[in-house]
């Protein structure tokens, strides 16, 4: 009797294991991924930032106040990054994640002496944020970067065309 019930049992555990666990329409097929957003946008054109935003409060910086209108440049190649700070050019390699996920490596640059920088936004800090993004977006033509600092407050990047 003892054998009997333990098989009966066997065969249920079997069977109810077999079966899967169906969704809402009655299917067991495994959910439909969201299509990757499309970064193909974002490269072969020179961004031009126009607003940092620390904890979603805007810094002041004004692009319309820079001597030097080439400063705070961000072009996208096929593997890396490349533009100019205020003075010089930087570039450094990136990789894309899952979604809008985006790792940028250690920044690269020349070391021309900045006599005049930008108020409100050092070439040194621009660097930092640009090496520490970790999401992207299109918006409205605009691409916008997410980073953080070393301590850990929230930096948004706002490039226009």
């Amino acid at each position: 009797m003892k054998y009997l019930l333990f098989a009966i049992v066997s065969i249920a555990v079997m069977l109810t294991g077999c079966a899967g666990t169906p969704s809402a329409s009655g299917s067991t097929a495994a959910p439909v991924k969201a299509p990757a957003p499309d970064f193909s946008g974002a490269k072969g054109k020179e961004w031009k930032l126009i607003e940092v935003r620390i904890n979603n409060t805007n810094t002041g910086y004004n692009r319309s106040s820079l001597a030097q209108t080439d400063a705070f440049t961000l072009n996208f190649h096929e593997e890396n990054i490349s533009g100019t700070g205020a003075p010089n050019r930087y570039s450094a390699p990136f990789t894309l994640g899952e979604g809008n996920d985006i790792t940028i490596m250690m920044v690269r640059a020349t070391l021309m002496a900045a006599f005049l920088e930008p108020d409100r936004l050092k070439e040194h800090d621009f660097f930092g944020y640009i090496q520490n993004v970790y999401k992207w977006n299109l918006v409205n033509n605009n691409l916008e970067l997410n980073s953080r600092t070393n301590n850990g407050a929230e930096i948004l990047l706002l490039f226009s065309l």
